[in-house]
């Protein structure tokens, strides 16, 4: 018979009521939820047990026994118990009716109206047929210049940057330029003075 990993015999108590008892005496009963490496637990609905001794009763009886201690009850929800603190782990009772058969897994078995799609880098979104109104953007004419109004116009006279001696002429391929040595020319009317020196 194949030995089971203590992994392995935890997850055959997933959704199990389960007692657990810790360090400092007191035991909480629990759904088993989850587990991990570190035998952190967590227990969903879950309720503290403890002992608690009454000491008026046990001095008046004249000595310290069971019929000194009572156990109080107390409604946690949903606690992680950490793993160092646990001594050990009973089986309560089996899982309720209405998780025997459901996936383990959360979300797994329900399915919902809506539809898997591909999504993620480089799947595009459909286009939406027509957007909503009012949200199409400025109306043509209202709200900013025309469209001939923003194109870049350049005053008489004057050439676009890049361009010397006018565009080429039509049908024919423009003449290269020579080479140019040394730095570019400075424009012509923004400097001031005798030009920089220039010692080599």
């Amino acid at each position: 018979m194949p030995t089971q990993g203590k992994s392995a015999k935890m997850l055959q108590h997933i959704n199990y009521r389960m007692r657990v008892a810790l360090q400092d005496g007191r035991q909480l009963v629990g759904t088993f939820k989850a587990f991990d490496k570190h035998m952190n637990v967590i227990l969903g609905d879950c309720e503290e047990f403890r002992k608690v001794r009454n000491k008026a009763k046990a001095l008046d009886a004249g000595f310290v026994g069971d019929s000194g201690e009572r156990e109080e009850k107390r409604a946690l929800g949903l606690v992680l118990l950490r793993g160092e603190h646990l001594v050990s782990m009973t089986v309560e009772g089996p899982p309720p009716k209405e998780e025997i058969g459901i996936a383990r897994v959360p979300g797994a078995a329900q399915m919902g109206p809506g539809m898997g799609r591909a999504a993620g880098r480089g799947i595009m979104p459909p286009p939406a047929p027509s957007a909503i109104p009012g949200l199409q953007g400025p109306v043509r004419g209202v709200g900013g210049p025309a469209q001939q109004q923003m194109a870049p116009r350049m005053p008489p006279g004057m050439m676009p940057p890049g361009m010397r001696g006018g565009p080429p002429p039509m049908g024919r391929a423009a003449p290269l330029a020579p080479p140019m040595r040394g730095p570019p020319p400075p424009p012509q009317g923004l400097m001031r003075g005798a030009p920089p020196r220039m010692d080599y």
